[in-house]
Parts: C-alpha cells; sequence; structure tokens
C-alpha cells in the first residue's frame, strides 16, 4: 500500500496511519533512528521501496507525496503539519484567522533540522483541543503520534506521563494482528529529552516563552525559538502561537471566553 496518494485529503493519511512502513519512515527509524533496531524484515521492505522510488523518478514519476493538514483547535485558528514523506521533510506551522499563509514553528529533515518548537504542556493541550474540535474526524491517537515529533521535555515536566501518552497514542493506531516493528513512546523520548541539557526558558509580559542555553557542551537544543526580536520579521511567531494556545485553552475550558467574542 503507498503511504500517501499525490491528492492532498485527509482519507490519503488516515490509510497511513495503521502502516508501520509509514511510521517507519515517519519516526525516521529507518534511516538509524530510535526503533530501527527493530525493523526486522520490514527493513528489506524499506530498502526495496528506495529502490522502487528511484526507478519511478527515472521514469519522470510526478507525485512529490507531499500535503500539508491542517488541525483546528478553536475559531478558526489551527495547526497545520506538512507532510513530504519521499522528502523526509516534515514542518509545524500555525494558521490563525486574518494572516494569509501558516507561519513555521519548526521543521524535522535529515539535514538542518530544528523541530523543536513546543513544550510538553502546549502540546496536551493541542492535542486536547483538536480532540473536543473536531470528535470523530481523527482515529484515537493520530494527533498526538503526528505532532509529537515537534514537541520536548524538560526538567519541570511530567516524563513518565507524556512518554505513556505517546505510547498509548501509537498502540491505538497499531492494527491488531501486526506483532512486527511499531514506534514507542521510549523512541519519541530518545529524540525529545531534554532534562539535565541545561536549556533553560524564559518568558516577558506578553506570555512570550523562549529558550537559552548555556552549556555549550550540552546537546544542542535545534529551535527557532528564539528571543522575541521586533525588528525581525522571520523570526518564531510567537504572537500566533499565544493566539493558537488560547483558542485551544478555550475549546477545552482551560480558559474563559474574552470579552466580546
Amino acid at each position: 500500500m503507498p503511504y500517501l496518494s499525490g491528492v492532498t485529503t485527509l482519507s490519503a493519511l488516515h490509510e497511513s496511519l495503521d502502516d508501520p512502513e509509514f511510521w517507519a519512515r515517519y519516526t525516521y527509524a529507518y534511516a538509524d533512528g530510535p526503533g530501527a533496531d527493530r525493523l526486522g524484515e520490514l527493513e528489506d521492505l524499506l530498502d526495496d521501496d528506495e529502490d522502487e522510488d528511484e526507478d519511478e523518478d527515472e521514469e519522470g514519476d510526478d507525485d512529490d507525496l507531499s500535503f500539508d493538514v491542517d488541525f483546528e483547535v478553536g475559531a478558526g485558528h489551527d495547526v497545520v503539519l506538512s507532510i513530504d514523506v519521499w522528502a523526509d521533510s516534515y514542518s509545524l506551522g500555525v494558521a490563525v484567522p486574518g494572516v494569509d499563509e501558516p507561519a513555521e514553528l519548526g521543521w524535522d529533515d535529515l539535514a538542518h533540522w530544528h523541530p523543536h518548537a513546543l513544550r510538553w504542556s502546549e502540546l496536551d493541550l493541542i492535542v486536547r483541543a483538536i480532540s473536543a474540535r473536531n470528535p470523530g474526524q481523527w482515529p484515537p491517537g493520530a494527533a498526538l503520534a503526528l505532532l509529537c515529533r515537534f514537541a520536548a521535555v524538560f526538567d519541570d515536566d511530567d516524563v513518565d506521563g507524556a512518554v505513556a501518552a505517546v505510547d498509548e497514542a501509537y498502540a491505538a493506531l497499531r492494527p491488531e494482528h501486526w506483532d512486527g516493528y511499531w514506534p514507542r513512546g521510549t523512541d519519541w523520548l530518545d529524540r525529545a529529552d531534554f532534562r539535565g541539557k541545561d536549556v533553560r526558558w524564559q518568558s516577558d509580559e506578553a506570555g512570550n516563552r523562549w529558550v537559552t542555553e548555556r552549556d555549550a557542551d550540552a546537546e544542542p537544543f535545534y529551535s527557532i525559538r528564539l528571543a522575541p526580536d521586533p525588528g525581525a520579521d522571520d523570526g518564531f511567531p510567537h504572537g500566533l502561537l499565544r493566539a493558537v494556545l488560547d483558542a485551544a485553552a478555550v475549546t477545552v475550558g482551560d480558559r474563559a471566553e474574552p470579552d466580546g467574542a
């Protein structure tokens, strides 16, 4: 089964959510990422797929197997996931009413990745809002399983709870009788764990939050979520992320609807 069709539809992604080959690619297990040691016979299938892709490219196949999917969190505010399976490229953005194009929060690829866009608490809020706003649109666990690659955990997080939640999300999508490779919460943690790495968070009166890293020898925290710079047009979209998180909080009842809304 192909992972995605060339058509940008939700059904194409839905059809891939129980496909172990899709997850082996999406999590980079096939490229020696976490979980690679469990691929087993799936590794040979993935190698065969790579050979077929090269043949199709030589024949001029135009399918780029890429698309964007919008997860609404409330009041027209969306989290946008861009997927390009064969290019191993994924990005996360936010879209808000009145702004023409989504603003990028981070991206993940095999070259110059900057995926660390969200704190665990922010991702948890977003996923709860997606579930509340779009009941039945996504299989249980799908939003968290897809979006967790853009979240990281730190010293003040409930890491055991986060790993358990991610593991449960993956497990909910696993085919009933499939006993081969499948992603795990611990695979996600291998790429998302920044406890003890001296990554510090700062905030301002507007509610913007960003990271500072004081230990030059620590594992790099690859993120564009830096201090707000009013003079820069291409910095991290702090205001748009705040708007999306505020909308999500209203959706799940963590915050009251603003006056006049």
